[in-house]
């Protein structure tokens, strides 16, 4: 599912950051697959160090398994990412939910801007129904 078998024979420490990253993620996948039983997927910042494909492909993946009844729990900076790939958003600022809904609940200028601290525009995807956010 990662692509990672051409890496089998590599050690550890010469793989890339992403490599390293796409490693760990198929270590869950493996794990998650023999557990047997409903699963909580709960992954910390998957796309640092990917490149875009391997970002959009790693969220192809936490999504799918989410539609087969996954728990799917994702922290990632990338509001943009997140729309695209998430049923439901919380954003945090200072520990404390500052919002909770919708990817179009909960990305609004205001709300971005309020946490951030920065000004944007959201748009809709010209075809598909998420917001995109531009800063």
């Amino acid at each position: 599912k990662v692509g990672v078998d051409h890496l089998a024979n590599r050690l550890y420490p010469t793989l890339s950051g992403g490599e390293k990253q796409r490693v760990h993620f198929a270590r869950v996948l493996t794990q998650l697959s023999h557990s047997g039983k409903q699963c909580i997927l709960m992954l910390d910042e998957p796309t640092s160090a990917l490149d875009l494909a391997h970002q959009h492909h790693t969220l192809e993946i936490a999504q799918a398994l989410s539609q087969q009844g996954a728990a799917v729990i994702i922290v990632i900076h990338d509001l943009n990412l997140a729309a695209q790939y998430a049923d439901r958003l919380i954003i945090l600022n200072q520990g404390k939910i500052q919002a909770d809904g919708t990817p179009w609940q909960v990305l609004t200028p205001i709300s971005v801007e309020n946490v951030y601290g920065w000004p944007v525009q959201v748009i809709a995807h010209p075809e598909h129904n998420y917001p995109v956010i531009l800063a």
